[in-house]
């Protein structure tokens, strides 16, 4: 208790912070539980850097928390001699992302690193695009992605323009952490930095560069020329970064008819028309599917903040309804173009890979084997996905297909190196240019893939456990699947035990023990009968276990009551270890 106290104190006494924070300290005064929570502990810079709810204190996001992040990369940017590159630094629509770049960009100067810093909000694959094209050694992305809006967060970039991975992440981490205090941050004035050549604003020459870069990965032009009038599209950017970079391309590509939903065109950290601005989220679609029954739209998609998520709707012709797609559907649904699509305008090369993450539907698995492409397993993380392509580039064998994630992210083209809604948009709209001129919807090229790779059903059940407790019921949960693998899951055998931490897959019939291939991670996994799977994984931004879990079914009707019965049986299992 004491510990808490003497650090609220300490920021109290201290003339190093400024009197906007004291006077928000001093009015929780009579609050000890607000003052434990905000000084119990510091906010942790893990592998994907910082995300906190704003406010003053140790474990909120605030201009010192983020000061001290930013001295520790310098630090460590300094230590492998990388300095005259400078770090690329953007930043979202959330309250204080402008100011928290600046307090990130000065005191980069203030270490002797330059800091380009866009003029203005802009999305997170074009941060990664902008890394690579400035030659920079490392970017700053200040964004919570999709939280909900008292958040903000601070995420890594090292020059290969994804982020942060061995042995950088855990380089930065131990640097970030050998700054002993919030005062050890170094500034500079902004005049001083900017006269020094150590502060540039950058903007319209990197926009104008990356959506050029995305208008070359079309891959049917003429199609789009002869469907764009016909096609009516609805998007909403939700408050956030996608609203100009998804309207200029589409509008430069010739899509003519695209309607923005008013109500969350234009940028705001309070997210009025949103509790909770996911485009995983039904709510986030209200007022897209509203307006898209209004003008009788093909499909509505939504950005979430930062612009590297898609959410889709599109319209069954035959019932006049909308169905969302999940994140699975709509990747396979863009895998399924790219490479088919590829193949028939040029032809695959030979070393051609098709990249998903562990928790990724096993269509995607199906769709590789029909186009007889490698297919490439990762951790969860895009920053997985972006390692591989680093890993092509090194070795010169290997060349990236596309790449996609459950959550809602992909990447089409290796101009980023993380997930990329801007470009997801643009290929979308395409694929539904080229569907439409075969008297077909997305609906319909839905179906189509299911009918030739079967009906993959994925979906997903977790369970939130707050505080010290339940940090260690999680572990206590992966331990006991650890020690008493299950053999048989909602009547489906096990077929296989992966253990990604203790880096082994187990063959149940044989016992034989080989290798994942992969980092280790505290994740399980189990391969079981009939193409069915289960995954296990603590969650690494939220007090959350996850568990993943797929089927292949006959029909969508039956496809729908087999996940519904893996589902039920998988939270009996949770229910068991609680």
């Amino acid at each position: 208790m004491e510990d808490y106290r003497k650090a609220y104190e300490e920021w109290l006494s201290n003339p190093y912070f400024d009197e906007a924070t004291k006077n928000e300290l001093r009015a929780i005064a009579d609050n000890e539980d607000e003052i434990r929570d905000r000084f119990y502990t510091s906010l942790e810079f893990g592998t994907a850097g910082l995300r906190g709810v704003i406010g003053a204190g140790t474990n909120r996001m605030n201009q010192y928390v983020v000061q001290k992040a930013t001295q520790g990369l310098a630090n460590y940017i300094l230590g492998v001699g990388k300095q005259a590159q400078g770090v690329a630094i953007a930043y979202d629509s959330r309250h204080m992302s402008p100011e928290f770049a600046d307090f990130s960009a000065l005191c980069l100067a203030a270490n002797g690193i330059k800091a380009y810093v866009f003029d203005s909000l802009r999305p997170t694959p074009e941060l990664s695009f902008a890394v690579r094209t400035l030659g920079c050694v490392a970017g700053i992305n200040i964004t919570a992605s999709h939280n909900p809006s008292e958040y903000n967060g601070y995420k890594v970039y090292w020059e290969d323009g994804a982020q942060i991975t061995p042995p950088h992440d855990t380089g930065i981490m131990a640097e970030v952490n050998k700054v002993p205090d919030y005062t050890s941050a170094k500034t500079m004035d902004k005049e001083a930095a900017i006269a020094a050549g150590l502060y540039e604003v950058i903007g319209q020459k990197i926009d104008d560069a990356f959506i050029n870069g995305l208008k070359k990965l079309v891959l049917h032009p003429e199609v789009i020329k002869a469907e764009s009038a016909n096609l009516k599209i609805v998007y909403t950017p939700l408050h956030g970064t996608g609203n100009l970079p998804v309207r200029r391309v589409l509008k430069e590509l010739g899509f003519e008819h695209v309607y923005v939903v008013k109500e969350q065109e234009l940028p705001d950290g309070d997210f009025p028309t949103v509790s909770y601005p996911n485009p995983e989220a039904k709510e986030a679609f209200a007022l897209g599917l509203k307006l898209a029954k209004e003008v009788d739209a093909d499909l509505v998609l939504a950005t979430d903040p930062d612009a590297d998520r898609l959410g889709v709707y599109v319209k069954d012709s035959q019932t006049g309804e909308y169905h969302s797609l999940t994140g699975n559907m709509s990747g396979c649904l863009l895998a399924d173009y790219e490479i088919g699509q590829t193949k028939a305008v040029k032809g695959l090369p030979e070393d051609g890979v098709l990249i998903k993450t562990i928790v990724t539907t096993n269509m995607a698995d199906a769709i590789a084997k029909y186009y007889g492409t490698e297919l490439i397993e990762v951790l969860t993380g895009f920053k997985y996905i972006g390692q591989q392509i680093l890993g092509f580039e090194e070795s010169g064998k290997g060349t990236y297909l596309f790449g996609f994630e459950e959550s809602y992210g992909c990447l089409i083209g290796t101009h980023a190196r993380d997930k990329d809604a801007i470009v997801a948009t643009m290929a979308l709209a395409e694929a539904a240019a080229f569907y439409k001129s075969q008297g077909k919807t997305l609906w319909d090229a839905m179906i189509e893939l299911y009918e030739r790779y079967g009906y993959y059903k994925d979906d997903i059940k977790s369970i939130t456990l707050k505080g010290i407790e339940g940090l260690q019921k999680i572990q206590e949960i992966l331990e006991t699947l650890r020690k008493n693998p299950p053999k048989e899951i909602g009547g489906y055998k096990v077929t296989s035990a992966r253990d990604y931490k203790a880096d082994t897959i187990v063959d149940i019939a044989t016992g034989a023990v080989k290798p994942t291939g992969l980092p280790k991670s505290n994740v399980l996994y189990y391969d079981l009968t009939d193409d069915a799977w289960l995954c296990v994984r603590p969650s690494g931004t939220e007090p959350k276990v996850k568990f993943y879990y797929g089927i292949k079914g006959s029909s969508l009707e039956d496809a729908d009551a087999k996940s519904a019965a893996l589902g039920e049986q998988v939270l009996a299992m949770i229910n068991e270890m609680l």
